[in-house]
């Protein structure tokens, strides 16, 4: 990577990683509270939420978040979702993500948020990084990107500041892989970051090792340059 790229990815990173990235972005649900669990529950079903048209998945980010009421963490220890997601509800809760499929997310929590104090706890029953932890629990293939799990595990995970949380302390941002979106995969190859603009979890690894050069151990402080400049420059677009 030459000096230029570096100089333009710190440049865009300081521009974009401030609370004002905050506004329009579905980070601003777990952003509602204060209590670990709370934050835990609304960021990963936010981030599950997370694809699409950013002004649908914020309309539905808020629906859901109406629905779980002051403590998502309750909601889900209570079980209303029983009544509130049927399991023979097949028609759509978002867009091709049935009320069905959207309760076994529920399930996972409450099991694992009746036998653990929070989900950081829950992860560490499994093995690996970050991402291969939070797939086998979701039962789910850590062999593709996974941009929307690798969002809410930079939520999670990176240092306490104007946007991340830095609630998970058994984990280290150096561990962290890009959530690999559009604009993010775009900007990248521009850079030259990558070979082409294909969702694989290579390209992610890719970028994520670039931006490893730039941001020592904490590779995903990039994810604000990338995916900043490139919403800024072509509107809110899809995510």
């Amino acid at each position: 990577m030459d000096a230029l790229t570096r100089d333009r990815l710190r440049q865009w990173a300081e521009e974009y990683h401030n609370e004002r990235f905050i506004t329009g972005d579905p980070v601003q649900f777990p952003h509602r509270y204060r209590r670990k669990q709370d934050i835990e529950v609304s960021g990963l079903l936010t981030a599950i939420l997370s694809f699409g048209s950013r002004t649908q998945i914020l309309k539905k980010a808020d629906e859901l978040d109406r629905l779980m009421g002051d403590s998502p963490w309750q909601y889900v220890l209570s079980r209303r979702w029983d009544t509130d997601l049927p399991s023979t509800r097949r028609d759509s809760f978002y867009r091709m993500l049935s009320y069905a499929a959207f309760r076994t997310y529920f399930e996972r929590l409450h099991a694992a948020y009746t036998r653990y104090n929070c989900l950081e706890e829950a992860l560490l029953a499994c093995p690996g990084t970050p991402m291969e932890r939070l797939c086998a629990f979701l039962g789910v293939s850590s062999a593709s990107p996974q941009k929307k799990l690798n969002m809410f595990l930079r939520w999670m995970i990176r240092p306490q500041g104007p946007v991340d949380f830095g609630i998970w302390q058994s984990f280290s941002p150096s561990e962290l892989l890009i959530p690999l979106d559009t604009h993010v995969c775009r900007i990248a190859c521009d850079l030259g970051l990558i070979p082409k603009p294909t969702f694989s979890l290579r390209n992610a690894r890719l970028i994520t090792e670039a931006l490893a050069e730039v941001f020592p151990g904490d590779p995903c402080l990039g994810d604000f340059a990338l995916f900043g400049y490139g919403v800024s420059h072509t509107g809110k677009g899809a995510v």
